[in-house]
């Protein structure tokens, strides 16, 4: 994010919070961070809310916390910029949905999802956003819910998010094999 050009950086923390801050504090390569502390989990659609409070109309980049792409953060901003939208997704390429879903296209807009464990090649909700918080006032349920779920599968007809596609390299650390994978491979990444 800081080498994409971003300053200004909320984390969304829940278990261990106060080490996550301890350790990166107000101020990390010259970028702000601020923290918004769940003290229960709030699903993405809620942290998501929770961490804007106080943030003005401008849309924002949301990123997941579990997943990891080696997206190039400058290109993304320029081409939202080129042509805003309520909602921009980024999606990945993958040689197997089956653990994901996938997402329909028509053109650069979204238009469905099919479920997990349908086996094959595909586009994968990537867990980079650029939306404009307007999205969640509008369309997001009290406290607790899925952004993915609740928001952008619901209501995809009405929003037809954009749709940035790459095929950079991406992890996702929710299951055991994965995250081993990652520590084996991201500091390699990182590194570069």
């Amino acid at each position: 994010l800081i080498a994409g050009g971003i300053d200004e950086i909320t984390l969304s923390v829940g278990y261990r919070a106060e080490a996550i801050a301890a350790h990166f504090g107000d101020r990390y390569r010259g970028a702000v961070l601020r923290y918004a502390r769940e003290t229960e989990p709030l699903g993405t659609g809620g942290a998501i809310i929770h961490a804007l409070r106080g943030e003005g109309p401008e849309p924002v980049l949301v990123l997941n916390g579990d997943t990891f792409l080696d997206i190039d953060v400058r290109a993304l901003i320029r081409w939202y910029q080129a042509a805003p939208a309520r909602v921009a997704m980024v999606l990945r390429q993958t040689p197997d949905v089956s653990r994901y879903g996938s997402v329909v296209l028509s053109g650069d807009r979204v238009t469905g999802f099919a479920e997990e464990g349908r086996a094959g090649p595909g586009l994968i909700n990537a867990g980079i956003y650029v939306l404009t918080p307007e999205v969640l006032a509008a369309w997001g349920p009290p406290e607790k819910f899925s952004f993915e779920a609740d928001i952008l599968q619901r209501h995809c007809d009405t929003l037809r998010p954009r749709a940035f596609v790459t095929d950079a390299y991406f992890i996702d650390i929710g299951v055991p094999e994965d995250f081993d994978r990652a520590q084996r491979e991201l500091p390699v990444i990182v590194a570069r």
